[in-house]
């Protein structure tokens, strides 16, 4: 029985795998740089998946008279071969899956880009959709041969086409972890930044006085900015208003396609607002343009999560002032039950439910302090006053905005690990 059962037995080993022509399968690593319709393809294994199809080409050219040549030739990988190679891609989709296949979005065709090393990358926003990260996932590649197949792939399985879960017909290219901090952080408002309170004609003026640093990314500033506004049906009202804005949002606003509303990205952009932005492009102003936006956010996302320079330091989880008077309190109350215990005055399973009660309030109590420290400081306006504002921490910021981690994480790691 041991040559049938199991993993490597000959059911599951040998009869219900298949081997697939035309396929192969690497190691994915991130493709920042990507459009979302194409994938980072190595070289060698592109060369492999389309053998027949630059065996045609060099006949075709007269570059081998024989498919034993052009088999010889490929194999000495001249420049020619090269060139061929990157002409037989141009236009021919690939499909990419990730197993588990869970739903219809686990297998995706994508445009090849060729690139060195043995890793495909793939782009950041279709992660989701497939459930992969970059800790060590496989996927396999397939090419769709026939005219029919490349068609099919083009028009129905293109990552471009499939933006919407068939779960929940949410959109499903959002952005997470950097590119969500990123936009984050540069639409932030902060207390007297550098030109609080500048005026400014329209968002080039920002971009400039940003890029000259008059400004900081985020001095609250007033900007003239011109919305184009979808009414129901095709009508369209446009509108030019002066905003109070910060100027992170204002270049923020530069990437934003004519249809959608300035109040929009007019505030912190947390994971559930990106989301809510996505949405209501897709809805106000069709696929083209939101595939578009999604990639020109996470392009901005990488650049301002870089600039941000936001990192996780042991000073960052501030130990809140509170904590021991709190636990101190909580051991006393803790000691007496024990000692009422001890009496015969409560029982075993009265004793355990109180000690339970007390460390449990303990624990929010200590939770509550912390994030009070956390999230907000103390900073001096214009005007010499002091001013409470939502903290810079970094780890409130990861937690905040949604990209990383949860309040009962930094308290585990700030406050107190809790009941075991």
């Amino acid at each position: 029985t041991d040559m049938i059962k199991g993993k490597q037995g000959r059911f599951r080993q040998n009869l219900l795998g298949k081997r697939v022509d035309y396929s192969g399968r690497s190691v994915i690593v991130t493709g920042p740089t990507l459009k979302l319709h194409q994938c980072g393809l190595p070289k060698k294994m592109a060369l492999e998946l389309f053998k027949p199809f630059i065996f045609g080409k060099l006949e075709l050219r007269g570059l081998a008279s024989t498919i034993k040549a052009a088999k010889k030739m490929v194999e000495r990988e001249p420049p020619e071969v090269w060139d061929i190679l990157a002409e037989v891609i141009r236009e021919h989709p690939v499909l990419l899956n990730r197993a588990p296949t869970l739903h219809r979005l686990g297998i995706q065709a994508f445009e090849p880009v060729l690139i060195e090393g043995k890793a495909i990358q793939l782009h950041p926003l279709v992660c989701a959709a497939y459930n992969a990260d970059f800790d060590g996932d496989q996927m396999a590649v397939h090419v769709p041969l026939t005219l029919e197949a490349q068609l099919e792939a083009r028009a129905l399985m293109m990552s471009t086409n499939n933006i919407l879960s068939p779960a929940s017909g949410d959109p499903i290219i959002v952005p997470s972890q950097d590119v969500v901090l990123g936009l984050y952080y540069m639409t932030r408002d902060r207390v007297n930044a550098k030109g609080e309170g500048m005026s400014f004609a329209d968002t080039e003026e920002v971009q400039r006085a940003y890029g000259s640093g008059r400004v900081e990314l985020h001095a609250r500033v007033k900007v003239r900015i011109h919305e184009t506004l979808m009414n129901l049906g095709e009508e369209t009202t446009e509108q030019t208003r002066i905003v109070e804005t910060t100027v992170g949002r204002a270049l923020l606003w530069d990437i934003v396609p004519a249809g959608l509303s300035f109040d929009l990205i007019n505030q912190p952009m947390v994971k559930k607002a990106i989301s809510r932005v996505i949405n209501q492009c897709y809805r106000a102003v069709g696929l083209k343009s939101t595939v578009i936006f999604a990639d020109q956010l996470m392009y901005t996302g990488y650049e301002y999560s870089t600039r941000s320079g936001a990192s996780i330091g042991v000073n960052d989880f501030a130990i809140p002032d509170a904590k021991a008077e709190l636990i101190a309190r909580a051991e006393g109350e803790v000691a007496e039950i024990e000692q009422q215990y001890v009496a015969g005055l409560v029982t075993q399973g009265e004793k355990y439910n109180k000690v339970i009660d007390i460390w449990s309030r303990t624990n929010d109590q200590v939770s509550k302090s912390m994030m009070a420290g956390l999230s907000k400081e103390t900073v001096t306006n214009r005007d010499g006053e002091e001013e409470k504002q939502d903290s810079f921490n970094s780890v409130y910021m990861y937690a905040d905005s949604g990209a990383r981690g949860s309040p009962a994480q930094i308290r585990q790691l700030a406050g107190m690990r809790g009941l075991m």
